[in-house]
């Protein structure tokens, strides 16, 4: 299975690189067989009875720094990826200092020096570059105050922006990068289905007996990065933070209709507690999911006794929520335990999230993105969305 697999031609125009006034205003494909083209606000209309839409909670973070060093020059970007050995929960509720791993934009104007932001009379934001890590470095962030690092990052930080975007953030982008509904901080990157979704939607789903459901899986930055070139399986997936708790996977058990994930995120927060799930079963450990452990564990477990699995471990243990890590590449072969279908944007071209799309829908995907490129659909994370039923 090559990258090409996965390649269209997306012309840039198509690409959204603004959003839409109104949320749900976005156009909506429904593909269950055959394609529709219809509304998002009508979604609620277009899913069977009782459905349960799970949705990913995480809140976009600010997390694109700049520090300029002298007047007039290039400032010196720190873009916080992943807190640096400590779950994301933890470095958000940090006082005074914590470390994370950075991206460094400018690099060479940063010598060994700290760099310094005068935020407020009683927040003095200092940042010491360390070792390298990855494509990055280690930073130290030390300030003063009583305030926590995710305060810290919303009064100094910008919103990160996708790449393709091409542009700076706006004070707009605060708010419309970010879900109605997002509560947990720690993504760099909007789960960006739930992006179409309003209070009115909301309710029109609670009207229509859909059930709701939250979860949270904290979108790292490397959800951009596209399949290495040739064999996809050996591009190198990107861990992602999960959290497990007794109360969503609870309400996921209880409910005995068809579900729907709300965008990529939710679906692999889903399938990396089934194969959890499936390990502790097999195994009797419970730990961080790699990148193909999937295909290699026993598949004749339902979704339902994974689930039940990962819940009786935490009721044994008396734990109320579990972070852990999950690398899982779902592609074409991998068959979906969790969910019957998703509600999702329109993915780059030659990604591990078309890849993924692939997995649920087949060779069905060609159809639908000529469907949407002829019929003037929006693209990528500000684009319009579609509700896909897995075959």
């Amino acid at each position: 299975m090559q990258k090409s697999d996965f390649i269209y031609q997306l012309p840039d125009h198509r690409i959204a690189k603004h959003p839409l006034t109104q949320r749900d205003q976005s156009k909506l494909l429904v593909f269950n067989g055959g394609i529709s083209d219809q509304k998002f606000i009508d979604l609620p209309k277009q899913l069977p009875a009782n459905s349960q839409l799970i949705f990913n909670n995480t809140k976009v973070i600010k997390a694109r720094l700049r520090f300029i060093k002298t007047a007039g020059a290039k400032p010196i970007e720190v873009f916080c990826l992943n807190p640096f050995q400590q779950s994301i929960e933890d470095a958000m509720e940090a006082r005074q200092s914590v470390r994370f791993e950075c991206l460094v934009g400018n690099l060479k104007r940063w010598k060994n020096h700290p760099l310094e932001l005068e935020l407020r009379n009683d927040l003095v934001l200092t940042v010491q570059k360390g070792e390298r890590s990855g494509q990055g470095f280690i930073i130290d962030f030390n300030w003063t105050g009583s305030y926590t690092f995710s305060e810290v990052l919303n009064i100094s930080g910008q919103i990160p922006l996708p790449p393709y975007m091409n542009r700076d953030s706006e004070e707009s982008d605060t708010e419309r990068y970010q879900t109605i509904y997002a509560s947990n901080d720690g993504s760099v990157a909007a789960p960006t289905a739930g992006l179409h979704f309003t209070p009115e939607v909301l309710n029109k789903l609670d009207i229509q007996g859909h059930q709701r459901l939250e979860l949270t899986l904290h979108v790292g930055a490397g959800t951009f990065k596209p399949l290495s070139d040739g064999d996809v399986n050996k591009h190198e997936m990107h861990g992602e933070e999960i959290i497990l708790t007794q109360s969503w996977i609870k309400r996921y058990l209880n409910h005995k209709g068809r579900k729907f994930a709300v965008g990529t995120t939710s679906l692999r927060t889903l399938e990396s507690c089934h194969w959890i799930g499936v390990n502790y079963l097999e195994n009797g450990i419970m730990k961080d999911l790699g990148q193909f452990e999937a295909y290699e564990l026993n598949s004749k477990y339902t979704a339902t006794e994974a689930f039940e699995a990962v819940l009786s471990y935490l009721e044994m243990h008396a734990i109320s929520n579990m972070v852990l890590q999950t690398k899982l590449m779902i592609k074409p072969g991998y068959t979906i335990k969790s969910v019957d279908g998703i509600i999702t944007n329109f993915h780059q071209p030659g990604s591990t999230l078309l890849m993924l799309i692939s997995s649920g829908i087949g060779e069905n995907w060609r159809e639908i993105y000529a469907h949407a490129l002829a019929n003037n659909y929006r693209f990528l994370s500000y684009g319009d969305s579609s509700l896909l039923y897995f075959s």
